[in-house]
């Protein structure tokens, strides 16, 4: 009896020691020390175009056109190669039936990019006389190398290096 336990008790020991097999990665993934890259046929540093949902739409034609007061604005940089940008915005709408609509400008050749920002409503609708608030964060995308600056509504909101 003491011999099965000796033996069963050393075995454990040795397994327990035993380097663990790895096991292969499933396709499709990557190992934790493979280099990452861009997929072939892409440039990483050219602009991309986010998805924009305050951008006009085709039925805005048929809407009248007002304001909208911008009481804070800023730049969102985040950590990435490339960087990320977005603009945040922060205000008011003329009432609560206006639709916060932004057009965003691809950068001139000072690499300025001009935003927009303005406020769409239907003339027939009855709404109450009050003003809306409003926080949200507008992606402008990434870009290649160089120095950039932001302008909303024509003030010039921040500036960043890509």
């Amino acid at each position: 009896m003491k011999i099965s336990t000796v033996l069963f008790a050393t075995a454990m020991l040795i397994a327990a020691c035993a380097p663990a097999s790895i096991p292969a990665p499933e396709p499709g993934t990557l190992p934790p020390d493979a280099p990452v890259t861009s997929p072939p046929g892409t440039d990483p540093t050219a602009m991309a175009s986010p998805e924009m949902p305050f951008a006009p739409k085709p039925d805005d034609a048929n809407l009248s056109r007002g304001t909208v007061f911008i009481h804070e604005s800023g730049l969102l940089i985040r950590e990435s190669f490339p960087p990320q940008i977005a603009l945040a915005l922060s205000g008011e709408l003329p009432t609560p039936c206006h639709e916060l609509r932004v057009v965003v400008q691809k950068p001139d050749g000072e690499n300025k990019i001009d935003v927009e920002a303005y406020s769409v409503v239907d003339p027939e609708q009855v709404c109450i006389q009050v003003l809306q608030s409003f926080a949200e964060n507008i992606e402008l995308g990434t870009f290649p190398g160089g120095h950039y600056t932001v302008w909303v509504n024509g003030e010039m909101v921040g500036e960043f290096d890509s």
